[in-house]
């Protein structure tokens, strides 16, 4: 019973349709719908930007969607306008069954910083509360599924393995963006860092 779930962002922007969508973004639905129902502990992830959000490329004259800037933390990829506070585009898909959750952590609320992982900011180093969270109630196994594989996924399991969890990725409930190759990118990153990475559809939590 000290293993979890954490879905990312399984929200409408990321989907087919959205403002960022993921390719395929809703296959997964299936999947991750049959995961939450099976695991012990199930925590979600909710991108909430505020509008005019330093990540946008709307709130840097001159730059395109997926253009790169430098901000205060380091590189940042700008993005379109998306999951934005309130509106339907940041809502959980509707096709999620998420009423078991236990606890959703909103990230990217902060309007000069933007948050990829569950555990930190971009910074690094400012701290959502999940970790302290999961180790105040024994939880030491994480598995990761939702969007996107290469962003947001990637960068939460790669946290909670330097945080010392036992971390592992369900890929098959997973899809990822791909921008200049960033799923080799991150995935080797994940295997350096002792993540597991699961292939094979799964179902349940790990014995």
């Amino acid at each position: 019973m000290n293993e979890a779930l954490i879905v990312i962002d399984v929200q409408n922007d990321f989907c087919p349709g959205g403002a960022l969508a993921v390719t395929d973004g809703d296959s997964i639905l299936p999947q991750v719908n049959r995961l939450i129902a099976e695991f012990p502990h199930v925590i979600l992830t909710q991108d909430w930007h505020p509008a005019g959000h330093s990540s946008f490329a709307s709130a840097h004259p001159g730059t395109k969607p997926f253009d790169s800037t430098t901000m205060p933390y380091g590189q940042q990829t700008l993005w379109p306008d998306h999951c934005i506070q309130g509106t339907s585009g940041a809502d959980f898909h509707d096709s999620l069954d998420w009423i078991r959750a236990e606890l959703i952590v909103r990230k990217g609320f902060r309007p000069e910083i933007d948050s990829y992982s569950a555990f930190f900011e971009n910074d690094r180093t400012t701290p959502t509360g999940l970790g302290g969270y999961l180790k105040e109630r024994g939880i030491s196994k994480l598995a990761f599924c939702g969007l996107a594989l290469d962003y947001c996924v990637a960068y939460s399991a790669l946290d909670a393995a330097k945080l010392g969890f036992e971390a592992r990725v369900l890929v098959s409930a997973c899809r990822g963006i791909d921008l200049g190759g960033s799923v080799a990118t991150m995935t080797a990153q994940m295997q350096d860092a002792g993540v597991t990475l699961v292939q094979e559809s799964f179902n349940g939590r790990q014995n």
